[in-house]
């Protein structure tokens, strides 16, 4: 038989955003949250990244082309495909794609993070970016928090204003606004292609959440040193790959703003918000996340498939 296409239409409604954190949390439960590292092919326009990632019974690889000239002619700055095999006999099960994916994959592990680190009655978040990554995570972090308020910063006003529109389609106050906005923040998520700090670490409430998922590059960041100077826990995915890829991490590091014994992974994470001080959680995206998630998708499509 023919593997399956699973769309981004059907992708979705395979997989809630519960499901997603769960599938998250259930790969960390059972100790797979690990792998090889990414490589990267240079290209004429870009690089192709190349994630695979296994378990005993299923074996994946996102095939991931990042053009960063793609925005200015119309198309998305990152396209990708995965495929999805039986871990015994390597035979494919699934094409799915890779962006949307993305997209579900990587707030579902920042909402995860944000589950055991915001406060419980975190209902104020600022997004930086307005792209699918924003979108993405005023979503994911709803599921595990009782947001009210979302306020975009965005460089595009016309794209920070198309995604004010969508949330507030989602009955939630929403408005565009500017990086002062984080000084009353409960969670402040950075989902941008920054390669500097989007705002002063100091403006920041004692209490907040941070999370930053933008790059995975040692020379972009996000945040500034003050962020990691304040902060009570910084998580991350994975120590090693923090260190050789969080430029967020590896620039606060060298300014000796952060020791990297501090670092803690995210599997390491505390489980319930400290009771003052600031909290971050730096993501760079691994491919153990992106064959939790689509396991699970296949899994769903597997039952709801006609007979």
């Amino acid at each position: 038989m023919t593997p399956p296409y699973i769309d981004e239409s059907e992708l979705m409604s395979l997989v809630s955003w519960s499901d997603a954190i769960t599938a998250i949390a259930d790969a960390l439960s059972a100790g797979i949250a690990s792998g090889p590292p990414r490589s990267s092919l240079p290209t004429a326009g870009g690089e192709l990244l190349l994630m695979p990632a296994a378990t005993a019974e299923v074996v994946g690889i996102k095939l991931a082309g990042i053009a960063p000239d793609n925005p200015a002619a119309g198309l998305p700055r990152i396209q990708a495909v995965y495929v999805l095999f039986d871990a015994v006999t390597m035979t494919p099960q699934a094409f799915i794609d890779g962006t949307a994916l993305t997209t579900l994959r990587t707030p579902a592990q920042s909402a995860l993070a944000v589950r055991d680190l915001a406060a419980v009655d975190a209902e104020s978040l600022v997004v930086f970016g307005s792209g699918p990554q924003a979108w993405g995570h005023v979503e994911a972090i709803r599921a595990v928090r009782p947001i009210r308020k979302v306020t975009v910063v965005g460089r595009n006003l016309e794209r920070a204003q198309a995604l004010v529109d969508r949330i507030r389609a989602d009955d939630l106050v929403a408005e565009v606004g500017t990086a002062e906005a984080v000084r009353s923040a409960d969670v402040v998520v950075c989902a941008t292609t920054a390669r500097q700090p989007l705002f002063d670490g100091e403006l920041l409430a004692d209490h907040a959440c941070v999370v930053a998922v933008g790059s995975h590059e040692p020379d972009a960041r996000e945040l500034d040193d003050k962020v990691f100077s304040r902060a009570r826990h910084v998580i991350v995915e994975e120590r090693a790959t923090a260190l050789r890829e969080a430029g967020d991490v590896i620039q606060a590091i060298a300014a000796g703003a952060l020791e990297a014994d501090r670092l803690v992974d995210i599997v390491d994470r505390p489980r319930m918000p400290p009771a003052d001080g600031i909290t971050v959680f730096k993501g760079v995206g691994m491919a153990w996340q992106d064959l939790a998630v689509a396991s699970t998708a296949y899994s769903a499509w597997r039952v709801r498939r006609p007979r």
